[in-house]
């Protein structure tokens, strides 16, 4: 049975519940986001498995998660991202921001999301578990997907990209 970490709204950790039951009763819980990027500067994309408990064969970044303690959030993820795609690389954690997204199964994701950034080029395996699919994509072939297409992506996907882009026009000195 897996945890997550409630917490308030400025991400102090309240307690501890299960999983499913968070999403049920939609109560606020942290996770975090993973954005890596290729040395062209496209993003990896993973289009989720169709078993997933939500938004099965929706695209999304490389991986997310729940981290299941507040010991060491960059570790946890880059365990995660290893489990979910087959590699791990130095990330980042870049910002975080709140969403509140209700499904049609009656789940609803209240997460506090911390946005994790990393760069890799080598080779992705990801779980057939975990991903259907995956690829690497331009800044711009994902505005223009994102405005075709938006049923295709992940709700937390099209809250997070823009605040990816205002974050790294900003951090580029």
């Amino acid at each position: 049975m897996q945890q997550v970490i409630l917490v308030n709204e400025n991400d102090v950790a309240i307690g501890m519940m299960d999983k499913m039951e968070a999403h049920q009763k939609g109560l606020l819980h942290r996770a975090f986001s993973i954005f890596i990027f290729n040395k062209k500067g496209q993003l990896l994309l993973q289009q989720r498995a169709l078993t997933k408990y939500h938004s099965g064969g929706l695209w999304a970044n490389a991986c997310c998660g729940h981290p299941q303690t507040n010991l060491n959030m960059l570790d946890e993820a880059s365990q995660r991202l290893q489990e979910e795609m087959g590699f791990t690389t130095p990330l980042i954690n870049a910002f975080s921001f709140t969403y509140n997204t209700h499904f049609s199964n009656g789940l609803t994701e209240h997460e506090y999301d911390h946005v994790l950034i990393g760069k890799y080029d080598g080779v992705v395996m990801p779980s057939e578990k975990e991903v259907k699919d995956y690829c690497f994509m331009s800044v711009n072939q994902i505005n223009a997907a994102l405005q075709l297409s938006p049923q295709k992506y992940c709700s937390w996907f099209k809250i997070a990209f823009p605040k990816l882009l205002d974050y790294l026009a900003t951090s580029r000195q």
